[in-house]
C-alpha cells in the first residue's frame, strides 16, 4: 500500500504530470512520455539560468546569435504552457533535445527509478485529475495545477535538486467532481 505523501524532487513530478496531460490532449503514451521529459528538462534549464546555475548558450566567435540552438525540431507542441520541440520519427512523434529524439523507454525507467513503488498510485491520482477536465480545460489549466500540487522546496539555489512532499490527496482534491 502506498502512503498519501511521498518525498520526491520536482523534475519527475513534472515529467509524469506533463506526460499525463499530453495523453489527455490525445497523444499516445510513448509520445507523451517524451513530451513530459522535454517539458521538465526545458523548465529545469530555464530555472537553472534564472538562478545562475546554467549560462545561456553563446554563439561561436564570429557567428550571429540565432533564435534557437539546433534543437532538431520539425514543429512545436505546447504542453503545460511550454512549447516543446518535436519531430516525426519512424516510431511516431517524439520530443527532441539537442537534435536527438527522446526515447520513451528511458523516460519510463527514469520515472520508475524516481517514484519507486509509488509510481502507479501517483500516476492514477494524476490521471484522475486530468480526466476530470475536457482537453481544452486541461490544456489551459495544466501548469496551474502543477504549481498547486508540486513538492514544496526552499526557494532559490537552496532548493535546486531538493526533495519535497508530494501530497496525493491534494492532487485528487483538484479533480472536478463529475456531475450525474
Amino acid at each position: 500500500m502506498t502512503t498519501e505523501t511521498i518525498q520526491i524532487n520536482r523534475a519527475p513530478v513534472l515529467t509524469l504530470w506533463a506526460c499525463i496531460v499530453a495523453e489527455g490532449l490525445g497523444y499516445d503514451h510513448e509520445t507523451a512520455l517524451t513530451l513530459g521529459k522535454a517539458v521538465a528538462g526545458l523548465n529545469a534549464q530555464s530555472k537553472g539560468r534564472r538562478l545562475g546555475i546554467y549560462s545561456k548558450p553563446e554563439p561561436a566567435e564570429g557567428e550571429e546569435p540565432t533564435k534557437k540552438y539546433g534543437l532538431g525540431e520539425e514543429f512545436w507542441i505546447e504542453i503545460c504552457g511550454r512549447p516543446v520541440p518535436a519531430k516525426n520519427t519512424r516510431d511516431g512523434v517524439r520530443a527532441v533535445i539537442k537534435d536527438e529524439a527522446i526515447k520513451p523507454a528511458g523516460v519510463e525507467k527514469y520515472l520508475a527509478s524516481r517514484f519507486g513503488e509509488s509510481l502507479e498510485a501517483v500516476r492514477q491520482a494524476m490521471i484522475d485529475l486530468a480526466s476530470s477536465y475536457t482537453p481544452e480545460e486541461l490544456g489551459l489549466r495544466a501548469y496551474g495545477f502543477y504549481e498547486r500540487f508540486r513538492p514544496a522546496i526552499p526557494s532559490g539555489k537552496a532548493g535546486w535538486g531538493q526533495k519535497g512532499e508530494l501530497d496525493l490527496s491534494l492532487v485528487r482534491s483538484l479533480a472536478k467532481t463529475k456531475r450525474k
